[in-house]
């Protein structure tokens, strides 16, 4: 830390590591990297029913409107108004939204040495690739990485994406993961849920605690990688307005009371994580819950030995929950 710290090259005396931020993903990600029997399926931006939108596999919408995915304004001012936010194009933001040089000059006038960055456009588990087959799905993920480890490079470390897997397919995801080893990348990002999907065989997925996932966390575990959780990274888990605010509430209130919940699903991802002794038998592995605080840890593991002494019946982990 204090060698990293050494080299921050900033304004203030203040030196921050920023551990969750998004970088937008530039309008040709896919396109300028894509081979050409690929180059009209990937992610791009279209016209769909008079909006700029982003699509995939030529018309299957994964972001209307084609939202840049961020609130601060060229002028360093930020959009706080919710209906103004979602009415922003690329081109009313801070260039730093999705150019690496831009974004680095940013963090030197804020202090800020590094950044983890986390995906948008295919969802931040990688989940709006189930839309499409499972080979776009992987070639849309090898593309996203190759760009992020591009990124990695061009800011010289100190922008540090986190992966995309084919969360689909566990011996796929084992295989991208020492893929992206290789390219200097140092995490990877997963579904929450992968449960509610059919795998590559046709069958459904089962939850991360099943066995079937071992050749991820293999790879991970060896590697010392972390496992990013970020709130949202599952159908299960995002609901942005949704059924969480009442239906007298305005869209902000409503926008306020999704975006306070999201931070419990992360809750729930851990106490199923601990539950199923997953832990027990990689007791290496290294998890990251993402964009969630931390005020409800202490409340959550207290929760889970009670039930666990109470209910569970105290049987099938080798330590305590809290543990």
């Amino acid at each position: 830390m204090t060698q990293v710290l050494a080299r921050a090259n900033a304004g203030t005396s203040y030196k921050f590591i920023d551990s969750d931020t998004h970088l937008t993903e530039p309008m040709d990600l896919w396109t300028s990297r894509a081979p050409a029997r690929y180059r009209d399926r990937v992610p791009q931006v279209k016209e769909h029913e008079g909006r700029r939108s982003w699509v995939i596999d030529g018309d299957k919408v994964i972001s209307l409107g084609a939202h840049p995915m961020s609130a601060m304004l060229k002028d360093l001012t930020k959009v706080r108004e919710i209906d103004e936010f979602h009415a922003l194009n690329y081109e009313d933001v801070h260039l730093g939204s999705f150019d690496i040089k831009e974004r680095l000059a940013f963090m030197d006038d804020h202090g800020v040495w590094a950044q983890v960055v986390y995906p948008n456009i295919l969802g931040f588990g990688g989940q709006r690739a189930a839309k499409v087959d499972p080979e776009l799905r992987l070639v849309c993920s090898q593309i996203f990485n190759d760009a992020m480890a591009e990124f990695q490079e061009q800011s010289g470390g100190r922008i540090c994406p986190m992966a995309m897997l084919p969360w689909w397919d566990a011996d796929q995801a084992a295989v991208e993961t020492r893929r992206i080893i290789d390219l200097g990348l140092r995490g990877v990002n997963i579904n929450s849920a992968p449960q509610g999907h059919t795998g590559n065989a046709g069958g459904q997925l089962p939850d991360l605690g099943d066995p079937y996932w071992d050749p991820l966390w293999d790879v991970c575990q060896d590697a010392r990688l972390p496992v990013n959780f970020h709130i949202g990274s599952s159908e299960q888990s995002v609901d942005w307005m949704g059924t969480q605010g009442w239906p007298g509430l305005n869209n902000g209130f409503r926008n306020g009371i999704g975006g306070a919940m999201l931070f419990f699903g992360n809750a729930q991802t851990l106490g199923n994580l601990i539950y199923s002794g997953l832990l027990d038998r990689y007791a290496g592995l290294q998890f990251v819950s993402v964009e969630s605080g931390i005020g409800w840890i202490p409340f959550l593991l207290e929760a889970l030995d009670y039930q666990y002494k109470e209910i569970a019946g105290s049987t099938g982990l080798k330590r305590l929950p809290s543990d």
